[in-house]
Formats: structure tokens, sequence, C-alpha cells
């Protein structure tokens, strides 16, 4: 049986990787140009905004009970 290549699936993984973050600074690029904001991918909504349940976070960033 043959011996598996890693260096070669790790490249093509880096290679896949690198496209990918391309694409989305292009898209975030083109977005900009736009005007169009997109949310982060984290889903956090950036400061001095209201939080999505309507509660502001305490000082350590949990909400207020």
């Amino acid at each position: 049986m043959a011996k598996p290549n890693y260096q070669f699936e790790k490249r093509a993984k880096e290679l896949a990787k690198k496209k990918k973050k391309e694409d989305k600074l292009k898209r975030k690029q083109e977005n900009a140009a736009r005007g169009i904001n997109e949310p982060d991918e984290a889903g956090e909504t950036p400061e001095g905004e209201d939080s999505p349940e309507g509660e502001s976070p305490n000082a350590e960033g949990n909400p207020a009970t």
C-alpha cells in the first residue's frame, strides 16, 4: 500500500484557506465600496449599540439581571 503524502495534503489545505481568506477580503472591499456593512462572523454587536435582548452588559460584560 502507498504511503500517504501528508505534505501534499497540508499544502492543499493551506491553499484552500488562503483562497477563502482572499475571497472574504475581496467581498468585504466590494461591500465597503457599495457602503454595505456586514455583521461580524462572531455575531458581536459593535460597541455603542444595544444588545439583541435589550439589556446592557455590566462592567464584567455579563448581561444585567
